[in-house]
């Protein structure tokens, strides 16, 4: 109970937006999938590509056979992103500006996270999310047993940025990553990224 007080608290100081809850703590299965970015922007938006577009099917599949827990990133910047960031000058390209559309996770995720086990958004200023490892290490009966799967968007930027994040948070946890779910800012950056990751000992599968 006291965990689940945590979470809730969590979801209040840490800027979460919980999704209908439909599964109950007892029910959900020991592991945390993580949708990483899966947002307007970066399927079909100011950063999307055929690629993005192309794994959103499979990613909806894998959302609603979950059984586990499930959290998201949302890739969060201001109206001035361009002037005020580093990343913006060095990709100067306005997207995920909070409020837009763009920003917004895109339709088929979102409607696909309806009744699952807390289901919630992290929203980060950069490529890694600070709070997502304490989200996750705040959920009701974590511990070493949980497996924690990324999959979203861009593999080589915020999803290898995040899977290598808990893995620093998580020494003992299996974390793993699904290509097939997952999509780069090109072919061969996409596939540098999970050597990365597997050099890091998460799982490719």
């Amino acid at each position: 109970m006291k965990k689940l007080v945590l979470l809730l608290a969590m979801v209040s100081v840490f800027g979460l937006v919980s999704c209908k809850q439909g599964a109950s703590v007892g029910t959900a299965a020991p592991k945390v999938l993580v949708l990483v970015d899966m947002q307007n922007d970066f399927i079909d938006g100011a950063l999307g590509s055929e690629a993005a577009q192309a794994i959103v099917p499979a990613v909806v599949e894998k959302v609603k056979g979950w059984d586990g827990y499930i959290v998201a990133t949302r890739d969060t910047h201001n109206p001035d992103y361009l002037d005020a960031t580093l990343e913006g000058k060095l990709l100067p390209v306005a997207h995920c500006i909070k409020g837009g559309e763009g920003w917004e996770i895109c339709p088929s995720v979102t409607a696909a996270l309806e009744g699952k086990a807390y289901a919630g958004v992290v929203d980060k200023p950069t490529f890694g999310s600070l709070e997502l490892p304490q989200l996750i290490a705040s959920i009701p009966g974590f511990d070493e047993s949980f497996v924690i799967e990324l999959v979203g968007l861009d593999t080589d930027i915020c999803v290898v940025s995040n899977a290598l994040s808990l893995r620093m948070h998580f020494p003992n946890n299996p974390i793993e990553v699904d290509p097939a779910c997952c999509a780069g800012t090109c072919p061969e950056r996409h596939a540098a990224a999970l050597e990365t990751m597997k050099s890091c000992q998460i799982t490719v599968k």
